[in-house]
């Protein structure tokens, strides 16, 4: 069935005027445009990491592509992102003779994710993750900095690459560079409102509200737009839409802040379950651990306690006490810190100058923008920071000596790796920030295959439509483990954007 094109949007626009997430009469599959305003091979819905990665792939592969960004600005949280990316046996790790392999990374991955994880979509992504990095440094012109591999809490080894400028920023500014060489730049303020599915299966194009305004779900001029090969669905996750994520997991209420970009909301994962799309563990919510509750949203606190795990401590300020394995999966951090904080104290992460030192080698400049922030404390003396925190400061002495055990014997009473390149700690001044755990990361979502084909509730491929990144679920299962989202982003938006292109042209 079709409907002349002022049929179509006037349904359309009243729907819209009944409420955000009211569905017009033709949003039923089989309901087309008589006409299209708009035609492309390939309509890529959104631009973060994923999308843009397949929007170079399908570009490259001969597809005419438009992406679709509801936000004023490209990037989404992959421009707020910390900027590492975990590559087990990338060329830094040879340069510095740490030993890795795409098995350990699946390993580590399959147990923080608690064997929710589809295990051969870890595979697949361990497997192609250098081959992702080439890719991302050779064609994209990505850089990684070469002096500091970090390990992750939750990985074995150290594998996680910083960006040049220790922000996702380096990566999706040469992604839309790269774009911009070929005549292509996202569509910013356009919203994609409706996945339109045919009585045959197929996506076949989406309508969408031009010169949208968010959140105000009736703006912009509505236009349909067919996508002759395929729809790639890239739209992230939903940490920023408390009433949507209260749904999966009721605890996670407004009182808490988030690390995401305030687009990170639910419309296109309501939208992708109404044509029929199969979710799975969409409960799977994760709370970054070390961010600060001295400032808004990501903010940069996170960058020195995230150091500190590695180089320092943490510990409770009302026992002077360490509290958790500091480089645990994130679960176990977070709800260690919630543990703490639900008592009335501070959780804090502790370092020295030399913890400073090693910092500023990854991180130049940060420390200080930290300090000017006041998300990051400076103390004289482990006395000053007893006294500021009010912290026993006996037992925090007692904290320091057991991590500078640590340092000798290679062995943690926590149960910490201890990295190689861990000092004794001592030499004031110390730095100290406060910790407080942001909703960060959705890891269930749309169901794929290894084609990035999204799986409807039947259990079949829906002709057309392709997925990649937070959008699906399936490849982190409980826990996903820092630094796995970026090439789990990029592997599978590049696959999404070569699949899409090669699908067979409909009429």
């Amino acid at each position: 069935m079709t409907m002349n094109r002022r049929q179509f949007l006037q349904a359309a626009s009243a729907a819209a005027v009944a409420g955000a997430f009211s569905f017009p009469a033709f949003a039923a599959p089989g309901v087309l445009p008589e006409k299209w305003d708009e035609e492309y091979d390939v309509v890529v819905i959104g631009s973060g990491f994923a999308g843009l990665a397949a929007a170079i792939e399908a570009s490259d592969a001969g597809a005419s592509v438009v992406i679709l960004e509801k936000m004023r600005t490209p990037g989404g949280n992959s421009i707020i992102n910390g900027g590492i990316m975990a590559v087990p046996g990338s060329p830094e790790q040879a340069a510095q003779g740490i030993k890795d392999s795409p098995e350990l990374m699946m390993k580590d991955m399959l147990k923080a994710g608690g064997q929710l994880n589809h295990p051969e979509k870890v595979r697949f992504l361990c497997d192609h993750a250098v081959d992702t990095y080439h890719w991302a440094v050779e064609k994209v012109g990505c850089r990684f900095q070469s002096k500091r591999i970090k390990q992750e809490g939750g990985h074995s080894v150290p594998r996680s690459l910083f960006t040049e400028n220790g922000s996702g920023s380096a990566i999706v500014t040469k992604e839309l560079a790269y774009l911009e060489k070929k005549g292509l730049k996202p569509r910013t303020r356009c919203f994609a409102q409706t996945f339109l599915r045919d009585t045959d299966g197929r996506v076949k194009g989406v309508l969408v509200r031009d010169g949208y305004r968010f959140p105000k779900a009736d703006s912009g001029k509505l236009k349909a737009i067919r996508a002759r090969k395929g729809v790639v669905l890239a739209y992230g996750g939903f940490a920023a839409d408390a009433k949507y994520r209260q749904i999966f997991d009721p605890k996670l209420t407004d009182k808490f802040d988030t690390t995401n970009q305030p687009g990170a909301t639910s419309e296109s994962w309501r939208e992708a379950s109404r044509i029929g799309c199969q979710m799975i563990q969409s409960d799977w919510i994760q709370i970054l651990p070390q961010t600060s509750p001295d400032e808004k949203g990501f903010g940069i606190g996170f960058a020195w306690s995230g150091h500190v795990s590695m180089f320092g401590l943490w510990v409770d300020a009302k026992t002077g006490k360490r509290f958790v394995n500091e480089l645990a999966n994130r679960k176990v951090r977070a709800d260690a810190i919630l543990n703490v904080r639900n008592m009335g104290h501070d959780a804090i992460a502790i370092g020295d100058s030399g913890t400073a030192k090693s910092f500023e080698i990854i991180r130049p400049g940060m420390l200080k923008r930290e300090l000017d922030r006041k998300c990051v404390f400076k103390c004289e003396t482990l006395e000053e920071v007893a006294k500021r925190f009010g912290v026993p400061v006996e037992e925090l002495q007692k904290s320091v000596a057991t991590v500078n055990d640590s340092v000798k014997t290679r062995k943690d009473v926590m149960g910490r790796p201890v990295n190689k390149d861990m000092q004794p700690l001592g030499t004031g001044p110390w730095y100290v920030a406060r910790m407080s755990p942001k909703i960060h990361h959705c890891m269930g979502g749309l169901l794929t295959n290894l084609d990035t084909q999204v799986i409807d509730v039947e259990g079949k491929p829906i002709p057309g439509l392709y997925a990649a990144g937070e959008a699906t679920g399936g490849v982190h299962g409980q826990v996903r483990l820092g630094s796995c989202a970026v090439i789990d982003c990029l592997t599978n938006g590049r696959i999404a954007g070569q699949m899409a292109a090669k699908n067979a042209t409909w009429m």
